[in-house]
Protein backbone atom coordinates (compact mmCIF):
# COMPACT_ATOMS: atom_id res chain seq x y z
CA UNK A 1 0.00 0.00 0.00
CA UNK A 2 1.31 3.41 -0.96
CA UNK A 3 2.21 6.07 1.56
CA UNK A 4 0.65 9.47 1.03
CA UNK A 5 2.19 12.88 1.55
CA UNK A 6 1.16 14.92 4.56
CA UNK A 7 -0.08 17.66 2.25
CA UNK A 8 -2.20 15.32 0.10
CA UNK A 9 -5.25 16.80 -1.63
CA UNK A 10 -7.86 14.22 -2.62
CA UNK A 11 -9.44 15.04 -5.98
CA UNK A 12 -12.58 13.31 -7.24
CA UNK A 13 -12.53 13.33 -11.04
CA UNK A 14 -15.83 13.26 -12.93
CA UNK A 15 -16.13 10.89 -15.87
CA UNK A 16 -18.35 11.11 -18.93
CA UNK A 17 -20.83 8.42 -20.06
CA UNK A 18 -18.43 7.38 -22.82
CA UNK A 19 -15.63 6.61 -20.36
CA UNK A 20 -13.54 9.79 -20.58
CA UNK A 21 -12.41 12.24 -17.93
CA UNK A 22 -14.64 15.30 -17.75
CA UNK A 23 -13.24 18.68 -18.79
CA UNK A 24 -13.17 19.75 -15.15
CA UNK A 25 -10.33 17.30 -14.38
CA UNK A 26 -7.49 19.54 -15.57
CA UNK A 27 -8.58 22.49 -13.43
CA UNK A 28 -9.16 20.37 -10.34
CA UNK A 29 -5.72 18.76 -10.53
CA UNK A 30 -4.16 22.13 -11.29
CA UNK A 31 -5.82 23.63 -8.23
CA UNK A 32 -4.72 20.72 -6.05
CA UNK A 33 -1.11 20.95 -7.27
CA UNK A 34 -0.97 24.56 -6.10
CA UNK A 35 -1.79 23.71 -2.49
CA UNK A 36 -0.39 20.22 -2.00
CA UNK A 37 0.15 16.81 -3.56
CA UNK A 38 -2.83 15.68 -5.66
CA UNK A 39 -4.26 12.21 -5.23
CA UNK A 40 -6.88 11.51 -7.88
CA UNK A 41 -9.89 9.28 -7.36
CA UNK A 42 -11.56 7.77 -10.41
CA UNK A 43 -14.83 5.91 -9.88
CA UNK A 44 -15.72 3.97 -13.02
CA UNK A 45 -16.15 0.46 -14.44
CA UNK A 46 -12.92 -1.54 -14.25
CA UNK A 47 -12.73 -1.86 -18.03
CA UNK A 48 -11.98 1.85 -18.35
CA UNK A 49 -9.58 2.14 -15.40
CA UNK A 50 -6.33 1.89 -17.37
CA UNK A 51 -7.25 4.61 -19.86
CA UNK A 52 -8.67 6.93 -17.19
CA UNK A 53 -5.60 6.50 -14.97
CA UNK A 54 -3.31 7.37 -17.88
CA UNK A 55 -5.39 10.47 -18.63
CA UNK A 56 -5.34 11.57 -14.98
CA UNK A 57 -1.56 11.13 -14.77
CA UNK A 58 -1.14 13.17 -17.96
CA UNK A 59 -3.07 15.98 -16.23
CA UNK A 60 -0.76 15.89 -13.21
CA UNK A 61 -1.97 13.22 -10.78
CA UNK A 62 1.06 11.53 -9.10
CA UNK A 63 -1.22 8.80 -7.75
CA UNK A 64 -4.56 7.59 -9.10
CA UNK A 65 -6.96 5.59 -6.91
CA UNK A 66 -9.29 3.39 -8.96
CA UNK A 67 -12.63 2.15 -7.67
CA UNK A 68 -15.65 0.26 -8.94
CA UNK A 69 -17.93 0.20 -5.91
CA UNK A 70 -20.96 -2.05 -5.59
CA UNK A 71 -24.04 -0.48 -7.14
CA UNK A 72 -22.13 1.73 -9.58
CA UNK A 73 -24.36 2.31 -12.58
CA UNK A 74 -27.37 0.97 -10.70
CA UNK A 75 -27.67 3.59 -7.95
CA UNK A 76 -27.29 7.35 -7.95
CA UNK A 77 -24.52 9.06 -5.98
CA UNK A 78 -24.21 6.68 -3.01
CA UNK A 79 -21.64 4.31 -4.60
CA UNK A 80 -19.42 7.28 -5.48
CA UNK A 81 -19.73 8.66 -1.95
CA UNK A 82 -18.80 5.21 -0.60
CA UNK A 83 -15.65 5.29 -2.74
CA UNK A 84 -14.80 8.84 -1.67
CA UNK A 85 -15.16 7.89 2.00
CA UNK A 86 -12.83 4.91 1.50
CA UNK A 87 -10.31 7.10 -0.33
CA UNK A 88 -10.44 9.76 2.37
CA UNK A 89 -9.90 7.18 5.12
CA UNK A 90 -6.86 5.89 3.23
CA UNK A 91 -5.25 9.18 2.21
CA UNK A 92 -6.21 11.40 5.16
CA UNK A 93 -6.06 14.49 2.93
CA UNK A 94 -5.78 18.14 3.87
CA UNK A 95 -8.75 18.89 1.59
CA UNK A 96 -11.13 17.18 -0.81
CA UNK A 97 -11.75 18.87 -4.18
CA UNK A 98 -14.81 18.04 -6.28
CA UNK A 99 -16.15 19.55 -9.49
CA UNK A 100 -19.05 21.98 -9.08
CA UNK A 101 -21.02 19.91 -11.59
CA UNK A 102 -24.50 18.58 -10.91
CA UNK A 103 -23.09 15.20 -9.92
CA UNK A 104 -20.18 16.73 -8.03
CA UNK A 105 -22.39 18.95 -5.89
CA UNK A 106 -24.52 15.96 -4.93
CA UNK A 107 -21.51 13.84 -4.00
CA UNK A 108 -19.80 16.66 -2.08
CA UNK A 109 -22.88 17.42 -0.01
CA UNK A 110 -23.51 13.79 0.89
CA UNK A 111 -19.84 13.15 1.66
CA UNK A 112 -19.60 16.24 3.87
CA UNK A 113 -22.73 15.25 5.79
CA UNK A 114 -21.58 11.66 6.22
CA UNK A 115 -18.09 12.61 7.44
CA UNK A 116 -19.19 15.74 9.34
CA UNK A 117 -16.85 17.86 7.24
CA UNK A 118 -17.07 21.55 6.39
CA UNK A 119 -18.33 22.26 2.87
CA UNK A 120 -17.33 25.18 0.65
CA UNK A 121 -19.22 25.43 -2.64
CA UNK A 122 -18.59 27.06 -6.01
CA UNK A 123 -15.02 28.10 -5.27
CA UNK A 124 -13.20 30.12 -7.91
CA UNK A 125 -9.79 29.55 -6.33
CA UNK A 126 -7.99 27.70 -3.53
CA UNK A 127 -4.92 28.57 -1.51
CA UNK A 128 -3.13 27.56 1.66
CA UNK A 129 -2.21 29.57 4.72
CA UNK A 130 -0.57 28.68 8.02
CA UNK A 131 -3.76 27.04 9.29
CA UNK A 132 -4.74 25.03 6.22
CA UNK A 133 -6.57 25.17 2.91
CA UNK A 134 -8.66 28.23 2.06
CA UNK A 135 -11.34 28.49 -0.65
CA UNK A 136 -12.04 31.72 -2.53
CA UNK A 137 -15.60 32.54 -3.59
CA UNK A 138 -17.18 35.27 -5.70
CA UNK A 139 -20.60 36.10 -4.25
CA UNK A 140 -23.56 38.44 -4.67
CA UNK A 141 -23.07 38.75 -8.39
CA UNK A 142 -19.37 39.47 -8.01
CA UNK A 143 -19.91 42.33 -5.60
CA UNK A 144 -17.78 40.59 -2.96
CA UNK A 145 -14.86 38.19 -2.89
CA UNK A 146 -14.78 36.07 0.26
CA UNK A 147 -12.59 33.35 1.71
CA UNK A 148 -13.82 30.31 3.59
CA UNK A 149 -12.00 27.80 5.74
CA UNK A 150 -12.87 25.16 8.31
CA UNK A 151 -11.92 25.14 11.96
CA UNK A 152 -11.61 21.38 12.13
CA UNK A 153 -10.77 18.56 9.70
CA UNK A 154 -10.37 18.67 5.95
CA UNK A 155 -12.64 20.99 3.95
CA UNK A 156 -14.73 19.64 1.08
CA UNK A 157 -14.62 22.17 -1.76
CA UNK A 158 -16.53 22.22 -5.03
CA UNK A 159 -14.64 24.15 -7.71
CA UNK A 160 -16.38 26.12 -10.45
CA UNK A 161 -15.63 24.62 -13.85
CA UNK A 162 -13.27 26.81 -15.85
CA UNK A 163 -12.32 29.04 -12.93
CA UNK A 164 -8.82 27.59 -12.40
CA UNK A 165 -6.16 28.35 -15.01
CA UNK A 166 -3.31 26.53 -13.24
CA UNK A 167 -2.29 23.24 -14.84
CA UNK A 168 -0.17 20.54 -13.22
CA UNK A 169 2.76 18.83 -14.91
CA UNK A 170 2.26 15.34 -16.33
CA UNK A 171 3.32 12.46 -14.07
CA UNK A 172 4.15 8.78 -14.59
CA UNK A 173 1.12 6.52 -14.14
CA UNK A 174 0.96 5.19 -10.56
CA UNK A 175 -2.28 3.48 -9.59
CA UNK A 176 -3.82 1.74 -6.62
CA UNK A 177 -7.05 -0.22 -6.64
CA UNK A 178 -9.32 0.90 -3.83
CA UNK A 179 -11.37 -1.54 -1.81
CA UNK A 180 -14.78 0.01 -1.13
CA UNK A 181 -17.22 -1.27 1.46
CA UNK A 182 -20.85 -0.63 0.53
CA UNK A 183 -22.55 1.62 3.07
CA UNK A 184 -26.04 0.34 2.39
CA UNK A 185 -27.33 3.93 2.45
CA UNK A 186 -30.62 4.60 0.71
CA UNK A 187 -30.20 5.58 -2.90
CA UNK A 188 -32.33 6.24 -5.93
CA UNK A 189 -32.14 3.45 -8.48
CA UNK A 190 -31.07 4.06 -12.06
CA UNK A 191 -33.58 2.85 -14.62
CA UNK A 192 -33.04 2.81 -18.35
CA UNK A 193 -30.50 5.34 -19.58
CA UNK A 194 -30.60 6.60 -23.15
CA UNK A 195 -27.89 8.96 -24.29
CA UNK A 196 -29.22 11.97 -26.17
CA UNK A 197 -27.42 12.47 -29.44
CA UNK A 198 -26.56 16.14 -29.80
CA UNK A 199 -24.61 17.16 -32.88
CA UNK A 200 -23.02 20.60 -32.73
CA UNK A 201 -19.80 22.17 -33.91
CA UNK A 202 -19.94 24.58 -30.96
CA UNK A 203 -18.32 23.94 -27.56
CA UNK A 204 -20.44 22.87 -24.61
CA UNK A 205 -21.50 25.88 -22.54
CA UNK A 206 -20.27 24.57 -19.19
CA UNK A 207 -16.48 24.77 -19.24
CA UNK A 208 -16.20 26.62 -22.57
CA UNK A 209 -13.21 28.94 -23.07
CA UNK A 210 -15.32 31.46 -25.00
CA UNK A 211 -19.00 32.29 -24.55
CA UNK A 212 -21.30 34.65 -26.44
CA UNK A 213 -24.58 35.34 -24.65
CA UNK A 214 -27.67 37.20 -25.75
CA UNK A 215 -30.34 38.96 -23.75
CA UNK A 216 -33.76 40.49 -24.11
CA UNK A 217 -32.22 43.25 -26.20
CA UNK A 218 -32.13 40.86 -29.18
CA UNK A 219 -35.90 41.30 -29.43
CA UNK A 220 -36.90 37.91 -30.84
CA UNK A 221 -35.87 34.31 -31.36
CA UNK A 222 -35.19 35.05 -35.03
CA UNK A 223 -32.81 37.90 -34.20
CA UNK A 224 -31.00 35.70 -31.66
CA UNK A 225 -29.34 34.22 -34.76
CA UNK A 226 -26.93 37.17 -34.50
CA UNK A 227 -25.58 35.66 -31.27
CA UNK A 228 -25.07 32.34 -33.04
CA UNK A 229 -23.25 33.99 -35.93
CA UNK A 230 -20.83 35.80 -33.64
CA UNK A 231 -20.29 32.65 -31.59
CA UNK A 232 -19.41 30.70 -34.73
CA UNK A 233 -16.98 33.42 -35.82
CA UNK A 234 -15.25 33.21 -32.43
CA UNK A 235 -15.52 29.44 -31.98
CA UNK A 236 -17.55 30.08 -28.84
CA UNK A 237 -20.37 28.45 -26.92
CA UNK A 238 -23.79 30.13 -26.79
CA UNK A 239 -25.44 31.40 -23.63
CA UNK A 240 -28.39 33.59 -22.72
CA UNK A 241 -29.83 35.65 -19.91
CA UNK A 242 -32.90 34.48 -18.02
CA UNK A 243 -34.92 37.22 -19.71
CA UNK A 244 -34.07 35.79 -23.13
CA UNK A 245 -34.96 32.28 -21.98
CA UNK A 246 -38.25 33.41 -20.40
CA UNK A 247 -39.11 35.23 -23.64
CA UNK A 248 -38.71 31.96 -25.54
CA UNK A 249 -35.72 33.00 -27.64
CA UNK A 250 -33.68 29.90 -26.67
CA UNK A 251 -34.03 26.78 -24.46
CA UNK A 252 -33.41 26.91 -20.72
CA UNK A 253 -30.20 24.91 -21.18
CA UNK A 254 -28.63 28.10 -22.60
CA UNK A 255 -29.27 30.11 -19.43
CA UNK A 256 -26.26 31.60 -17.68
CA UNK A 257 -26.72 32.81 -14.13
CA UNK A 258 -27.70 31.99 -10.61
CA UNK A 259 -30.52 29.68 -11.74
CA UNK A 260 -28.69 28.47 -14.83
CA UNK A 261 -25.13 27.52 -15.72
CA UNK A 262 -22.14 29.15 -14.01
CA UNK A 263 -19.29 29.80 -16.44
CA UNK A 264 -15.78 31.17 -16.09
CA UNK A 265 -14.45 31.45 -19.66
CA UNK A 266 -11.44 33.34 -20.95
CA UNK A 267 -13.82 35.53 -22.97
CA UNK A 268 -17.47 36.38 -22.29
CA UNK A 269 -19.38 38.55 -24.77
CA UNK A 270 -22.74 39.90 -23.58
CA UNK A 271 -25.10 41.15 -26.29
CA UNK A 272 -28.19 43.10 -25.24
CA UNK A 273 -27.90 41.91 -21.63
CA UNK A 274 -28.66 44.47 -18.94
CA UNK A 275 -26.67 42.62 -16.28
CA UNK A 276 -29.08 41.70 -13.50
CA UNK A 277 -27.34 40.41 -10.38
CA UNK A 278 -28.63 36.89 -11.04
CA UNK A 279 -26.92 36.84 -14.42
CA UNK A 280 -23.70 38.37 -13.16
CA UNK A 281 -23.50 35.70 -10.47
CA UNK A 282 -23.01 33.08 -13.18
CA UNK A 283 -20.43 34.81 -15.39
CA UNK A 284 -18.59 37.61 -13.61
CA UNK A 285 -15.48 35.46 -12.99
CA UNK A 286 -14.80 35.40 -16.74
CA UNK A 287 -11.27 36.58 -17.46
CA UNK A 288 -12.36 39.17 -20.07
CA UNK A 289 -15.91 40.52 -20.35
CA UNK A 290 -17.11 42.45 -23.39
CA UNK A 291 -20.53 44.08 -23.27
CA UNK A 292 -22.54 45.64 -26.10
CA UNK A 293 -25.69 47.48 -25.07
CA UNK A 294 -27.47 50.67 -26.15
CA UNK A 295 -28.17 51.62 -22.53
CA UNK A 296 -25.07 53.34 -21.16
CA UNK A 297 -26.37 52.82 -17.61
CA UNK A 298 -26.80 49.04 -17.93
CA UNK A 299 -25.31 47.27 -14.88
CA UNK A 300 -23.34 44.93 -17.15
CA UNK A 301 -20.91 47.79 -17.83
CA UNK A 302 -19.96 47.84 -14.13
CA UNK A 303 -18.09 44.54 -14.54
CA UNK A 304 -17.19 44.69 -18.23
CA UNK A 305 -13.52 45.01 -19.22
CA UNK A 306 -14.60 46.45 -22.57
CA UNK A 307 -17.94 48.11 -23.25
CA UNK A 308 -19.60 49.35 -26.40
CA UNK A 309 -22.60 51.65 -26.04
CA UNK A 310 -24.52 51.29 -29.26
CA UNK A 311 -27.06 49.38 -31.32
CA UNK A 312 -25.94 45.76 -31.30
CA UNK A 313 -27.59 45.23 -34.70
CA UNK A 314 -25.11 47.71 -36.13
CA UNK A 315 -22.08 46.90 -33.98
CA UNK A 316 -22.15 43.08 -34.07
CA UNK A 317 -22.33 42.66 -37.89
CA UNK A 318 -19.27 44.90 -38.16
CA UNK A 319 -17.49 42.80 -35.54
CA UNK A 320 -18.37 39.57 -37.36
CA UNK A 321 -17.15 41.02 -40.66
CA UNK A 322 -13.86 42.04 -39.06
CA UNK A 323 -13.38 38.57 -37.57
CA UNK A 324 -14.08 36.87 -40.89
CA UNK A 325 -11.72 39.25 -42.70
CA UNK A 326 -8.96 38.43 -40.22
CA UNK A 327 -9.41 34.70 -40.86
CA UNK A 328 -9.39 35.11 -44.65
Amino acid sequence: MAEYAEDSILVLLDTTPDGQLAKSAAGLLGAASGIGTPVALVVAPAASHEALAAAAAELGAPTVLLAEPAGLGEQLTVPVVDALVAASDLVRPDAVLVSHSIEGRDVAGRFAARTRSGLGVDAVGVSRDAEGVVAQHSVYGGAYSVDSAVTWGAPVITVRIGAIDTRAEAKPVVTETLTVQASGRRAASVGEVTQAEVTSSRPELRGAAKVVSGGRGLGSAEKFALVEELADALGAAIGASRAAVDAGYVPQSYQVGQTGVSVAPQLYVALGISGAIQHKAGMQTAKTIVAINKDADAPIFEIADFGVVGDLFQVVPQLIAALKAKKA
